[in-house]
This record gives C-alpha cells, sequence and structure tokens, in this order.
C-alpha cells in the first residue's frame, strides 16, 4: 500500500471529505468538523493509487518554484500577471513597474529585499482599497489593516477589530485577493468557520469557494 503523507486538514462544516492535490504535489483534507481521523485516513486508503497519480501529474505539469535568482527574464507575479524582469542601469528609482520589472542593477546585490519592500508597499495600496470597498459595502468598521510577512495564512483578524494580510497576497488574482478580505471581514462578525459564518461569505461573494480552489492549487507559488 502507497504511505500517503496529509499535510493538511482543514474542518468545516461541509457533509464531506475532499482530497485537493496542489501544484506542489501536497495534500489538503477538506473535512466535516465531526469527521474522526480514521474515516478521513480510510477515505485516503481508498484513494492512494489516485492521490499518488495526482501527485505525479501535478509535479509534472507545474515544475516547482524555487528561490529566485534576479536575472533578466526572470518572471515575478502581480495581481495575478507575471512580468518579465530587466536590470538596467542609472534607473529613475531602484524597482518599478511597467511592461516589465525594471531594477536598477546597483541595488542589484539586494535585489530581494528591494523587491519585498514593492510589495508591501503596493500591498498596502492595493489591499487598503479592497478592505475600505467591502467594508463600506458590508457595514463593517476596521480598526486598522496590518500588512505582514506570514508564510502561512492568508489572513487574520484580531478581536478588536484589525485585519491583516500577507504582502505575497498582493501577487493573486484581484478577485482572489477580495476573497481573503471578504473572509476576514466576516470573521470580525462571526468569529468561528461556523454556518452562519460561510452564509455571510457566499451573500457577498456566491464564487468564493473557485477562490478557495485557487488559494489551494496556486497559493505555493506566491513567493519570493
Amino acid at each position: 500500500m502507497n504511505t500517503i503523507n496529509v499535510d493538511q486538514i482543514i474542518r468545516t462544516d461541509r457533509k464531506t471529505i475532499a482530497l485537493i492535490v496542489g501544484r506542489d504535489g501536497k495534500l489538503m483534507v477538506r473535512a466535516p468538523k465531526d469527521a474522526t481521523n480514521k474515516q478521513i485516513l480510510s477515505v485516503i486508503e481508498r484513494k492512494s493509487t489516485w492521490i499518488v497519480k495526482k501527485q505525479q501529474e501535478m509535479i509534472a505539469t507545474y515544475p516547482q518554484i524555487g528561490e529566485k535568482e534576479f536575472v533578466n527574464g526572470e518572471g515575478f507575479l502581480y495581481l495575478g500577471q507575471s512580468y518579465r524582469l530587466k536590470i538596467i542601469d542609472r534607473g529613475d528609482m531602484p524597482l518599478r513597474l511597467d511592461d516589465f520589472f525594471y531594477l536598477d542593477r546597483s541595488v542589484l546585490f539586494q535585489a530581494k529585499e528591494v523587491f519585498i519592500h514593492w510589495y508591501k508597499e503596493k500591498a498596502n495600496e492595493v489591499i487598503s482599497e479592497r478592505v475600505a470597498w467591502y467594508s463600506d459595502k458590508m457595514g463593517i468598521q476596521v480598526k486598522q489593516i496590518k500588512i505582514t510577512s506570514a508564510k502561512t495564512r492568508w489572513g487574520s483578524c484580531s478581536s478588536k477589530g484589525t485585519v491583516s494580510f500577507p504582502w505575497r497576497l498582493v501577487m493573486a488574482p484581484v478577485p482572489v485577493i477580495d476573497y481573503v478580505v471578504v473572509h476576514e471581514l466576516v470573521h470580525i462578525l462571526e468569529k468561528n468557520h461556523s454556518k452562519a459564518f460561510w452564509n455571510k461569505v457566499r451573500a457577498i461573494m456566491p464564487d468564493y469557494q473557485q477562490k478557495i480552489r485557487w488559494l489551494e492549487v496556486n497559493g505555493h507559488i506566491l513567493k519570493m
């Protein structure tokens, strides 16, 4: 029998157990809150052949994303689009985006830090605008917005009404950013992932499950 590693288990109000293989070959399990580990493992065992085949297909189809090299022609994501890098001499700023990402050669030695700084600034602009739009639409008051360097979650909401998002989220398409924003704003009203929580999310964004799926499949590429 194949040995299957489970990378993440997410429990919600869903009624069935779903197995999701990401582009990096990692296995995510979405299960009902009352599903036992034994029940989950039973499903995984029955589907083990399919899981291994799917993992092999994903890894073969989508080459794994390594560390950025910051060389001419390398692609960098912003709002779901990939832009090629051009290293230039005597730029008017360290990094700017037009039809390409233009990086001044003088800062090449700290290119990663320059990119992250740029992403943080853009994340603050884009996400703040989306939070303002949706909070007004939903009649929700947000105390503070924070842009973080979190690597394992797409957003969080404090008991005091502060919503936080990782800068790397700005690499995702705007509809996906909107889903994460809505998710955290609803948490100001509903503190857990109850049926009431998901009903409120669905009322604002009926196709939210497509956005979740996008993050499950593509989330691993949103990194520097």
